[in-house]
């Protein structure tokens, strides 16, 4: 069982998401999409820094040379956290400004996948690339919603995706020479009342943990079973997605927001857009860094 949850941060985001440990800064990375902020957060001070990076920031993830990779309204680009230097690789969505980037991850050969959706009542113009070593791009599938929480099993061969749309978490067959996947199957059913599966971990046993949003909460899900493990309550009904993170990484970290919420919704959930924290029972899985 977990432990009590921690408000680390009160930061109110519109739209916290994307939160990733990095092993070597002892930091974890987050990003508010609409505010335009990267932030990295320290455990050991509990220093929270911020930057602001001048466009809609939809992940971030570290990157092997240094610094970290971004997925931002203006395509992919590495960011100096020193020198606050971007430089852009390639935009594969130029020509589709209604869109931006969401949700993504390095894979273990260390290609940064990332997904889009659309700003306005997204259905099926969303698309999930993958940036590679040589800096080439690739569409690894389209006609998608909401693209959300990507993680690789510990064996290196199994990949698992969401849409947030389909209420459901997808695994598929994944080749780590290639970077290719296949044999697509369902292997978790979400429930419409649960909340939306949007961002996911994946811990030391290879169990998924999906943020609900709309339902408040983690849950802990057995990808070969389809049931709920285990469930952290959140006090944020937009809950968005968590990383494990820790010298040990056994610190589910959380992130939420607070974008849209009536006056009376803020009044109850007044945290709503800051970074939580909460023991666990077990440990996760060290982050990919960004190879290229």
């Amino acid at each position: 069982m977990c432990a009590e949850l921690q408000l680390v941060v009160d930061a109110h985001a519109q739209l916290g998401e994307g939160p990733i440990w990095d092993d070597e800064s002892k930091r974890l990375y987050w990003v508010d999409i609409l505010s335009n902020h990267l932030h990295a957060y320290d455990p050991a001070t509990k220093v929270n820094r911020t930057w602001d990076v001048g466009q809609h920031v939809g992940t971030v993830v570290p990157r092997a040379q240094g610094g970290v990779m971004l997925a931002l309204y203006g395509g992919f680009a590495a960011f100096d956290l020193e020198t606050e230097e971007m430089t852009f690789f390639t935009d594969p969505e130029a020509d589709l400004p209604g869109n931006r980037f969401n949700d993504g991850k390095c894979d273990p050969a260390g290609r940064f996948w990332a997904g889009s959706m659309a700003y306005e009542n997204p259905s099926d113009q969303g698309n999930l690339w993958r940036l590679d070593l040589d800096g080439s791009v690739h569409k690894i599938m389209d006609n998608i919603a909401i693209s959300n929480g990507l993680v690789w099993s510990s064996d290196s061969k199994t990949f698992y995706y969401i849409d947030t749309r389909a209420y459901n978490v997808r695994a598929y067959d994944y080749d780590d020479a290639s970077g290719n996947i296949s044999n697509e199957r369902v292997v978790i059913e979400v429930k419409q009342g649960m909340g939306g599966p949007d961002g996911m971990a994946i811990d030391a046993e290879d169990k998924l943990w999906v943020a609900h949003f709309g339902g408040g909460c983690i849950r802990r899900w057995d990808p070969e079973s389809g049931r709920v493990m285990e469930t952290v309550d959140v006090p944020a009904a937009q809950t968005t997605a968590c990383a494990f993170g820790g010298p040990d990484l056994d610190t589910l970290y959380i992130t939420c927001a607070a974008m849209g919420l009536s006056d009376a919704q803020r009044a109850e959930q007044p945290h709503a857009g800051g970074l939580f924290a909460i023991k666990t029972s077990v440990r996760g899985r060290p982050t990919f860094r960004f190879a290229g």
